[in-house]
């Protein structure tokens, strides 16, 4: 079963969550981090770079890997992943750039690319922390639902759903790509620790699937429930379709502190 936790707001979580990869980056400065994109991780960032400067934290050696990129929009682009995890993550955490890796979306190179980033990922030695949301379809990275369990970084078809959640990001729905390069599920499960993050009503539905349901390709976030340690942080709206709420809330209120998350 996955540690779930309940916080006030992204903000609560976002502290904790920092707290967990300062932990990290103090026992292991060439700490590997799995870095996803969107609003959901953003408050995370926030918190984990007023952490980096408050406490003089040397991140020079830290090393991240974006869950995925849109395939055919150019690097420089302002919605490419490339150009998000620069702004939202190694320009305000320190990171240094050549040390952040993103999937390769270039068209002339779609057909090795997911063979080459999972190379990469090895070679690194694994993801240490992954950091995870959800979308409404169940899907983790871009994995949408009927993705396979031991799915490795390849290239997607992105559904209506998920390019419509998008578009707010461009200057109309018809320029949100049609696919994309993710990290797989088996990809996902490979890293030693996963933090999946949810927030809002709207994510209740697929964070009751992914913690209590069936493990099924239907729901991809489901898979969690396969690995030994993850933890799923959520607020009181995205818990609202937890059977076993209670519980969650007794063990998470009795755990040991020292155990962390």
């Amino acid at each position: 079963m996955a540690e779930l936790v309940v916080v006030e707001d992204e903000r609560a979580a976002g502290e904790l969550v920092a707290g967990s990869i300062v932990s990290l980056i103090r026992r292991k400065p060439d700490a590997v981090l799995g870095l996803a994109t969107g609003s959901t991780p953003l408050a995370t960032y926030r918190a984990l770079a007023a952490r980096i400067s408050d406490e003089s934290i040397d991140v020079r050696g830290v090393r991240g890997f974006a869950l995925d990129e849109y395939v055919g929009l150019p690097a420089g682009h302002p919605e490419s992943y490339r150009s998000v995890i620069t702004r939202e993550v190694v320009e305000p955490l320190g990171l240094t750039p050549e040390l952040v890796r993103v999937p390769n979306g270039d068209p002339e190179q779609i057909q090795h690319a997911g063979v080459d980033y999972e190379a990469a990922i090895l070679a690194a030695g694994g993801i240490d922390i992954q950091i995870l949301g959800i979308g409404r379809t169940g899907h983790i990275g871009f994995n949408e639902p009927g993705s396979s369990l031991a799915s490795l970084t390849r290239v997607k078809t992105l559904t209506a759903p998920t390019r419509a959640d998008n578009a707010r990001f461009f200057d109309s729905p018809d320029d949100v790509p049609m696919h994309c390069i993710t990290q797989g599920i088996g990809t996902i499960l490979r890293a030693r620790h996963l933090v999946l993050l949810a927030f809002g009503e709207a994510k209740a539905d697929a964070i009751a699937a992914a913690v209590e349901g069936p493990v099924t390709a239907s729901q991809p976030g489901s898979a969690v429930q396969l690995h030994p340690h993850t933890t799923v942080i959520v607020d009181e709206a995205a818990a609202a379709r937890l059977e076993n709420l209670d519980y969650y809330r007794h063990a998470w209120s009795n755990k040991p502190e020292w155990q962390g998350i």
